[in-house]
């Protein structure tokens, strides 16, 4: 069965030989050029042969035209620190001006991706492109208290914020429109109790991000959303228009068995990239891939982690999970 069959079998809840199943991670340092996170990001579909390629850039990238300044510090994520936010005080928030998507880092995104989508053998292997919230990019712009303290006390300067970065992000997407993606992978990461009450995530990020979800074209068949975010509003996530919804069931409630009792279309996870992909072994992946299939069965499933695995996470890990997979045959 190739890529494309098994995904979409698994959109539509039938049977599939196997299940589908995709790991991504950040590239420090290669995604400051375009040419180099090609190079990476095809090389690693080339190690693994993923059922589909999710383009991972730097979270920082989506704002950085913005002045957004950023440094890789280490992190085993992969992913690069703001180092200064270029929104300190609210009135900065009106100040905001829609981008041109194919300018700055937007622009090396959208060739990214053309080359990426040029680059693959494989011409069944559906191209995602991850796109974030654009309450996460305001996060992004002004550093978490920041945010949440205007959510409460300035949220008319903030909302004239979200909408430039709404249209942003809709130019973007009209960009994409040019390139072969077959989706996007849209991230959330203030869908979750930690940070908000459901009703404040309601008023100050639902909108927005159903506004721009109501633009995705037909054509783009394979739409992720992902809840980056601890005690994750699965049920609120239920609701967007997305047949696919990913977050880290493995390590934050609720857990993928009661997710599906939530959401009635995929799920996406299964395995914890901390736990499991950085800090196991081999033996352990294979069991713990085994098990979570025999669980939760291969339909209505695609086996993943809730976030980026570390940079550091051992290889072999990896090719274990694709051997249990690939063991695992449904017929």
């Amino acid at each position: 069965m190739k890529k494309r069959e098994r995904l979409e079998r698994a959109l539509a809840g039938d049977a599939v030989d196997r299940a589908p199943v995709v790991f991504w991670r950040h590239w420090p340092g290669d995604d400051q050029r375009v040419a180099d996170l090609v190079w990476s990001t095809l090389t690693f579909q080339q190690l693994f042969d993923w059922d589909l390629v999710k383009v991972t850039p730097y979270s920082a990238g989506c704002v950085a035209d913005y002045g957004a300044q950023s440094e890789w510090l280490g992190e085993i994520s992969g992913d690069r620190t703001i180092v200064k936010f270029p929104v300190t005080r609210s009135l900065a928030w009106t100040e905001l001006r829609a981008l041109d998507p194919l300018r700055g880092e937007s622009g090396k995104y959208v060739e990214a991706l053309k080359l990426i989508g040029d680059g693959l053998r494989d011409a069944e292997t559906p191209l995602v492109a991850t796109l974030y919230s654009p309450l996460t990019q305001a996060a992004l712009l002004s550093g978490e208290e920041l945010l949440l303290g205007n959510i409460r006390t300035r949220v008319d300067r903030l909302r004239t914020a979200l909408n430039i970065l709404t249209e942003s992000t809709l130019r973007l997407i009209d960009a994409l429109k040019r390139t072969e993606v077959a989706g996007i992978w849209y991230v959330l990461r203030h869908a979750g109790f930690a940070l908000l009450a459901e009703e404040e995530y309601r008023a100050i990020g639902m909108p927005y991000d159903l506004k721009i979800l109501g633009t995705l074209p037909p054509k783009w068949w394979l739409n992720i959303l992902q809840l980056d975010c601890h005690q994750p509003m699965v049920e609120l996530a239920a609701t967007y228009p997305m047949p696919i919804l990913n977050w880290d069931a493995a390590e934050t409630k609720p857990g993928l068995e009661e997710g599906r009792a939530l959401y009635q279309g995929v799920l996406c996870g299964g395995l914890s990239s901390e736990k499991h992909l950085h800090q196991g072994t081999p033996s352990l992946v294979r069991d713990v891939t085994r098990e979570v299939l025999q669980r939760l069965g291969t339909r209505r499933l695609i086996l993943s982690a809730g976030k980026a695995i570390p940079v550091s996470a051992p290889l072999s890990n990896l090719r274990a999970v694709r051997a249990a997979v690939e063991s695992i045959q449904t017929g």
